[in-house]
């Protein structure tokens, strides 16, 4: 087939490279991703993609122009509407087959939100995020799916996908099914390991994984501070101590995004500012019963310190959350509402004029497709969702996170209330983080190299690793551990007996063993609600009882017993530690993993990055905003023992 000029002036610069179509003194070269990209020497004209159909090559479309020259040329020409449709991020859904079309019969998430074409055509949108996804060639097939949806809207503007955290072996609600990305320990694993190293090499792996498939957007690091040993949202974090957490900040999003954003580039969304942690009681904003953020300690700037290393390391973006900073400025809003912290903390001390975005659902009801969750409007629970919307963008916000209510900000412009001036400002920054990303000049993926890239056995291997070296040693009495493989009788419980089949005899009865190996989960206990999602969450106490503790003490006392429990976040365990022979504390660790641990495969290398408080009482008495402040703590902050 001949190809005329008009043709390839309108083809995608993948589809050009990948026909072997291009100018002729134009050289194709692989990016991270493996995907080709286009140079071309200045004897000849870049090939480019015309995204508004107008024949000829707009400033927006060069890629040899500024970012910000391109900015300003695509900025005058959108409309109202398109601008408005920039500001608002929400979540869309690729099904089993690669299709990004509605599916009778579809359950959840896929129920629930209108297909990408729905919200692109109607809605001007061209932000979401991904929750649940299918495998990875249906999830490169789907992505670029909808980014052929968005090249041929109006102006051809791409489709930014941002991801919560995929890479991790976890068991918490708040990381997203690792579906063929490699599995890691999770922040607070990485946390203990303490190794800034390693933290640059995951976010480096998971860079390329998440490039790979179109994902170009993280919504993460989570660098809040796990001064609440209640709060169910320490899983995400890497510890309670500021330090520590910069240093794991800087280093995550150096390998995420680079020393500066790219075309290879993921762009960070650290969250949240300023600082989750201390939530009152632990109890959780994302729900009605949340008691607001407390600083009895008075330590509001100790939670900043990670943000510094973030904007140090220049993240793209930031997200504020939930909760009302009580007594913290001139009126008790919640952080997205809250001008006093965004534009006089965020904008104008810390000079950040990257992208602000709020967490899901502060605007309206968020329909998850097995229910609802309440708009998340905590201190302007009385304000219509256009006002709620009036005071984000006041408050200095570009962006809505789980919303899709452009035609809201469009009725606050034509009533007068916004001025078409100030969404500008936003949208500019979101235009310039696109174009930084080279998703103007090349969004889409190739789909071979995106199977090859997550099913790559070095980097799998590699997270398996860090699952092993974030185990922390907190007992080994009689120096009982690491026990000899193949030569004992061990009873598992809470282990896969053909997993623990390759290191010794499993028996059914713990009498008739020389050592048990339980594994176990930092306890919780649901808070009482109508709210699904918030029974879901791992509030309350943090010790066990009743029946369930005594059962583990009558088989501790009944066999040599090596404990493992998962702490996703802190655990009050006294009597446990006193009566196991050997106590090991994982973040996030495969039956195999922990195993390997014990049978001295592999050497626990981790430190506890939180302190194990020795009672309730005392985790009561402590102030949340302050790092390892309860009395005499079971195990200190940094506490980990060696083989």
């Amino acid at each position: 087939m001949s190809v005329t000029k008009r043709m390839v002036k309108q083809l995608p610069v993948a589809l050009l490279l990948l026909t072997g179509v291009a100018c002729s003194n134009s050289k194709s070269t692989p990016s991270a991703s493996g995907s080709p990209t286009a140079s071309t020497t200045k004897a000849t004209a870049a090939p480019y993609r015309d995204l508004n159909k107008n024949g000829r090559m707009d400033v927006y479309e060069d890629s040899t122009q500024t970012v910000e020259a391109r900015v300003n040329d695509i900025l005058a020409q959108m409309t109202l509407e398109e601008k408005a449709g920039m500001m608002f991020i929400n979540g869309t859904v690729i099904n089993a087959d690669g299709t990004i079309e509605k599916q009778p019969g579809a359950k959840g998430f896929a129920a629930a939100l209108p297909s990408a074409a729905e919200s692109i055509d109607g809605k001007h949108m061209n932000h979401f995020n991904f929750w649940q996804v299918p495998d990875t060639r249906a999830l490169a097939t789907g992505y670029n799916a909808i980014q052929k949806v968005a090249e041929n809207t109006r102006l051809g503007i791409p489709v930014t996908i941002a991801s919560d955290p995929r890479n991790h072996f976890s068991e918490t609600i708040f990381s997203m099914a690792a579906t063929g990305f490699s599995q890691w320990c999770e922040p607070l694993g990485l946390g203990a390991i303490g190794d800034e190293e390693l933290t640059r090499q995951f976010a480096d792996i998971a860079r390329q994984e998440y490039v790979a498939v179109g994902m170009r957007e993280a919504l993460h690091p989570q660098v809040d501070l796990a001064t609440e040993p209640r709060w169910p949202r320490i899983s995400g974090t890497f510890g309670e101590d500021a330090q520590l957490t910069a240093r794991m900040a800087k280093a995550y999003i150096l390998g995420f995004q680079g020393e500066q954003l790219g075309p290879n580039s993921v762009a960070c969304m650290t969250k949240h500012f300023t600082g989750g942690g201390p939530q009152k009681e632990g109890l959780d904003p994302h729900f009605e019963f949340q008691k607001g953020q407390v600083y009895p300690g008075h330590n509001f700037a100790y939670h900043l310190i990670p943000f510094e290393a973030a904007f140090e390391a220049n993240t793209a973006a930031i997200m504020p959350y939930y909760g009302v900073p009580t007594g913290q400025t001139d009126e008790d809003v919640a952080f997205s509402f809250n001008k006093a912290i965004i534009t006089g903390l965020l904008r104008n001390k810390y000079k950040f004029d990257g992208v602000v975005c709020t967490d899901w659902g502060l605007i309206t009801d968020v329909n998850m497709g097995v229910a609802v969750w309440p708009a998340r409007a905590w201190g302007v629970e009385k304000l219509s969702p256009e006002d709620r919307v009036k005071k984000v963008i006041d408050a200095g916000v570009d962006q809505f996170g789980g919303e899709s209510l452009p035609e809201l900000v469009v009725q606050l412009v034509k009533a007068g209330k916004l001025t078409e001036a100030r969404l500008d400002e936003s949208v500019r920054r979101l235009l310039r983080q696109k174009f930084q990303l080279g998703l103007f000049d090349n969004p889409y993926v190739d789909v071979e190299n995106a199977v090859k890239v997550l099913s790559n056995p070095a980097f799998k291997a590699a997270g398996e690793a860090s699952q092993r070296r974030a185990m922390t040693l907190l007992k080994n009495e009689g120096k009982v551990l690491p026990l000899q493989p193949g030569k004992l009788k061990i009873y598992v419980k809470n282990v896969d007996p053909k997993v623990a089949a390759q290191y010794g005899t499993v028996v059914e009865n713990p009498k008739e063993a020389d050592i048990a190996i339980l594994r176990l989960k930092a306890p919780w206990y649901p808070v009482e609600t109508q709210n699904p999602f918030a029974k879901g969450f791992h509030h309350g106490d943090l010790d066990f009882k009743g029946k369930e503790k005594a059962d583990i003490l009558q088989l501790l006392k009944t066999v040599p017993t090596v404990v493992d429990i998962y702490l996703d976040r802190p655990a009050v365990i006294p009597e446990i530690s006193r009566q196991a022979k050997g106590l090991l504390a994982n973040f996030g660790a495969s039956d195999a993993a922990v195993l390997d641990v014990i049978f001295g495969k592999a050497q626990p290398e981790g430190k506890l990055p939180f302190e194990l408080p020795s009672s309730m009482e005392a985790v009561r008495n402590q102030k949340e905003d302050l790092p390892y402040d309860s009395k005499d703590p079971l195990y200190k902050f940094g506490f980990g023992l060696r083989y």
